[in-house]
């Protein structure tokens, strides 16, 4: 019953908070903000790991730019892993509800993802081909960002509670595996 209790007060709590931002003062901290300050070309060293340890580094680089032409408040979001003619996305960032922090991530491919702004983080989370992944932006000051992916099987390695323990129920609790780490320190150039 403990466990029950105190997710149900995380949430009561969240939902209170969110409820008591006035209308003029953005929920996210950094809207208006975002993107413009973050424009420019990031680059260093995107480090990938598994179970065992680092198995490869690659030159990253993450372009962001006002896209002159749009009306729609539109940026590149752009990835470059290794150099342009070995893996270039040209993606874009779309404004979708972007006083709640809400963008979408265009693939330019029919691909389109909601990527949600929570204070100093950019966060998309989906699944693709079986695996489950969390891709998070973070500014970590004026000239310094953090890329960070993780990723694994979308189908749960684990699952426990789910049970009565003296007055308490337990709640069910899926864990996922993880079979990807990956992590960049960039910097604007």
């Amino acid at each position: 019953m403990r466990t029950l209790y105190y997710v149900i007060v995380l949430l009561i709590s969240h939902s209170v908070l969110y409820a008591q931002v006035p209308a003029s003062v953005p929920a996210t901290g950094n809207v208006e903000t975002f993107p413009a300050s973050w424009q420019g070309d990031w680059t260093g060293t995107l480090d990938i790991y598994n179970g065992k340890g680092k198995v490869q580094s690659v030159t990253m680089i993450v372009e962001i730019h006002k896209i002159d032409t749009s009306k729609e408040g539109r940026y590149t979001f752009g990835l470059v892993y290794g150099s342009k003619e070995q893996d270039w996305r040209p993606y874009e960032l779309v404004p979708v509800a972007p006083e709640r922090g809400v963008w979408k991530v265009d693939e330019k491919n029919s691909i389109a993802m909601e990527s949600y702004l929570y204070g100093p983080k950019l966060l998309c989370w989906f699944t693709v081909q079986g695996s489950r992944i969390l891709c998070t932006y973070e500014k970590t000051g004026d000239d310094s960002m953090v890329f960070e992916v993780l990723s694994g099987p979308e189908k749960e390695i684990s699952t426990t509670g789910n049970t009565k323990q003296g007055e308490e129920e337990i709640p069910e609790v899926k864990t996922y595996p993880f079979s990807v780490f990956q992590r960049a320190l960039l910097k604007r150039n």
